[in-house]
């Protein structure tokens, strides 16, 4: 033979790998390289020579900013079942399904309506339905109603969505381990709301109340867990994005639904209830008909079933201190929003419209049409550009503290301007710092996750934000105006009661966005 001509098998028929394989690629198998440690960072012992290792280099790098014991501690060996350092292919989602292009469509309009149908009674009952009730209850002690309602329904709703997340991982059935939960918690949700409509009872309302947070997380945990378990990398943050448009723009039609309700007088108010009761006992089912259908996991591996197990499912993961900042940051951030959009209706009445005969039907009509617009259009513009943007970028952390910073602005306007006109400003800023959040903290959420194989449960704690934010913007709120009227000897709650409501907001919003920058692994 002819040795210049002798082709070596393997070696000199070898393609040209710079020019065959894409970017994408050649990215994925940049990743693949990676040298990993074979155990998982909360499984790994402090006598572990890789996690000393990792700590020692970690202090190393920190000494000289003097954060080297700070970063010995809180630092975690690299872990391969992380969400941050999945070496997955980015288009295969985290149970092993490569989606085609329909599928990941049909996931992101189930998450978008759903998104939308669940914020519109929600916000509708919630922010201006019930503190009309308690109004024609007891209009003197209205704020401290409400605030004790909201905090009765966030303690149950926080027990709840860690639970029913645990046990959506748990789940093993023909239908999956999401589907089940999310039905059921569909019906619960719709079933208790329905019953609100029958009583004027103030303990009642509280129990129903309870009850509805109950069957509402026990649907939204396992909701919220899917998007980590059959969205792919590659899309997360554009579905993340519409339905963070869906959350915006639900919950803007909300208040336009509640207020165009609240003009009907009491059959208004009933027709409220009745709207609540069917749209949340189907959206569970419609959600789950549109999604491509979850595929049954009884062959799925699962852990001895016992009281121990079930404890440690509850344990939130260890060393992980971006996942608490995002907590943090996200309960912080909510907080300030629910401190003013829960008492919009009483912001409107007591503070925009204080000392005008007709101020319940002016707050009315501010919220339902020119506050409502406004909102729609900012936050949707924001929710379903950010999304795409933030993925071609590959940024979350900081657009979401920047978000939270914008809404701050918006809050400030209604203390410089003490009118409608500060009102809508508060409407398209912090409307659109919301809709820029939403759209991209759902994805941040994901990006900080310890271990996708308990993503349910992490993301239940990380839900949590929710029910805290809710604890604490009502429960704040209703507070403060409680304080400032028994200093000021007064019954009848006075304008500087909201004054001080959003100073307070501004300032919690702000200490969100310093805890999201503390975030470290996410850009």
């Amino acid at each position: 033979f002819v040795m210049d001509k002798f082709v070596r098998p393997g070696i000199d028929d070898r393609p040209d790998y710079d020019k065959t394989l894409t970017p994408e690629q050649k990215e994925a198998v940049t990743r693949l390289a990676a040298s990993m440690p074979e155990r998982r960072a909360g499984d790994a012992s402090q006598t572990d020579a890789q996690v000393q290792a990792t700590n020692l280099a970690a202090a190393s790098d920190a000494a000289g900013s003097g954060l080297g014991a700070i970063a010995a501690v809180d630092t975690a060996v690299p872990d391969p079942s992380s969400a941050f350092m999945d070496m997955r292919d980015p288009m295969v989602s985290a149970d092993g399904h490569r989606p085609t292009k329909m599928e990941v469509i049909r996931l992101g309009i189930g998450f978008t309506i759903s998104a939308v149908a669940c914020a519109i009674p929600w916000v509708a009952l919630s922010s201006i339905i019930l503190p009309r009730v308690f109004e024609s209850i007891d209009p003197a002690s209205k704020e401290s109603m409400l605030g004790l309602v909201n905090i009765f329904g966030s303690v149950v709703a926080l027990l709840a969505n860690i639970v029913f997340g645990t046990f959506s991982d748990l789940t093993r059935s023909r239908f999956g381990k999401r589907t089940p939960w999310m039905v059921a918690g569909g019906l619960v949700t719709g079933l208790s709301i329905g019953a609100v409509s029958l009583t004027h009872s103030e303990p009642l309302i509280i129990i129903l109340w309870c009850c509805a947070q109950l069957g509402y997380n026990m649907m939204l945990a396992p909701y919220v867990a899917t998007m980590s378990d059959r969205v792919p990398d590659k899309f997360r943050g554009t579905v993340s994005g519409f339905y963070g448009a869906g959350i915006a723009v639900g919950q803007t039609l909300g208040s336009f639904v509640g207020a165009q309700l609240l003009k009907q007088g009491e059959a208004g108010i009933f027709g409220g209830w009745m709207m609540g009761m069917a749209i949340f006992s189907l959206t569970g089912i419609v959600v789950v008909l549109i999604w491509p259908r979850e595929k049954s996991n009884r062959d799925e591996t699962r852990g001895e079933l016992n009281v121990r197990s079930m404890l440690m499912s509850f344990r939130p993961p260890k060393n992980a201190p971006d996942f608490y900042y995002a907590l943090a940051g996200r309960t912080m951030m909510m907080g300030g929003y629910w401190m003013i959009n829960t008492y919009q209706l009483y912001i409107a009445q007591d503070y925009v419209f204080a000392g005008d005969p007709g101020a319940n039907v002016k707050a009315a009509e501010l919220i339902a049409t020119p506050m409502a617009v406004i909102t729609l259009v900012v936050s949707l513009i924001a929710a379903v550009a950010a999304g795409p943007i933030t993925d071609k970028i590959g940024m979350r952390k900081v657009p979401v503290a920047l978000a939270s910073c914008l809404f701050a602005v918006g809050a400030l306007m209604p203390m410089l301007f003490r009118s409608a006109t500060g009102m809508l400003l508060f409407a398209g800023i912090a409307g659109l710092g919301y809709g820029i959040y939403n759209a991209i903290d759902q994805a941040l959420n994901v990006s900080v996750l310890p271990n996708p194989e308990e993503a349910g449960k992490d993301l239940g704690i990380l839900n949590l934000a929710n029910t805290l934010s809710t604890v604490i913007g009502s429960g704040m709120t209703s507070i403060l105006v409680v304080i400032v009227k028994a200093v000021m000897g007064v019954s009848k709650t006075p304008v500087v009661a909201y004054t001080v409501v959003f100073g307070v907001a501004i300032v919690i919003v702000l200490i969100a966005a310093f805890l999201i920058m503390r975030i470290k692994n996410v850009k």
